[in-house]
């Protein structure tokens, strides 16, 4: 999936909205840059590949869980980011904050690409965790464009951090889940630092700690739903 061209106005924005909610939920994803893999590596995999297959069943239920968070996390990164673009009246912010769904949208596919590799499936309740992301987007968005680029900071930080304790999580033999957390890691610290660069405010600590609080709830649900 790749999102519409980028918005000038907020009717166009308004257009984009509904169709990113519609190609993220219902659409298969589409990446522009290839799945991270670990090297060497030299045939694709597919569902109930080497790649899967050489996993303990134990361990592949683990990977698939963790990958299903992760993949909850990037729907809700999309509704994030095209609400803060709808809700902003700046369409300098608004091609920014659409300019970085688009690159999340190569998480969106990489975490769906490796739960069909380990036979697994995204969560059942992505259309609540949409719904939910982009309220609180939209929030974000109408309380200014420092806020709304801290929101965006101290979003990517907790992400960051919550995929490096995926690595840690993650079975040791399953490099090719290993490869995309690592990759999306890395990636997160730089939208987050680009929204500093930006002009983004810190955010006050109780709010930082609610923010903490939600993903608490929605990866411990993602988990198993």
């Amino acid at each position: 999936m790749r999102s519409s061209p980028m918005p000038e106005s907020f009717s166009d924005a308004l257009l984009t909205a509904a169709d990113t909610a519609l190609r993220t939920l219902f659409a298969p994803p589409r990446a522009a840059r290839p799945t991270p893999r670990p090297i060497p590596r030299t045939t694709p995999s597919a569902p109930g590949s080497a790649q899967a297959q050489e996993l303990s069943a134990q361990d592949q239920r683990l990977s698939a869980s963790l990958m299903r968070v992760n993949h909850v996390g990037e729907v809700c990164a999309q509704a994030l980011y095209t609400a803060q673009a709808l809700a902003t009246p700046d369409p300098v912010l608004r091609r920014h904050f659409m300019r970085a769904c688009n690159e999340e949208t190569d998480h969106l596919a990489w975490t769906r690409q490796r739960l069909d590799e380990l036979g697994s499936r995204p969560s059942l309740l992505n259309p609540l965790w949409y719904a939910g992301a982009f309220g609180i987007g939209l929030v974000a968005g109408r309380m200014g464009n420092a806020i709304s680029l801290g929101f965006v900071v101290e979003t990517e930080r907790q992400v960051e951090a919550h995929l490096d304790s995926h690595l840690e999580r993650l079975p040791a033999g399953d490099a090719a889940s290993r490869a995309i957390v690592a990759q999306m890691s890395k990636d997160e610290a730089g939208h987050a630092s680009e929204a500093l660069d930006a002009g983004a405010a810190e955010l006050p600590g109780p709010v930082k700690g609610l923010m903490r609080m939600a993903a608490k709830v929605m990866t411990t649900t993602a988990h198993h739903l």
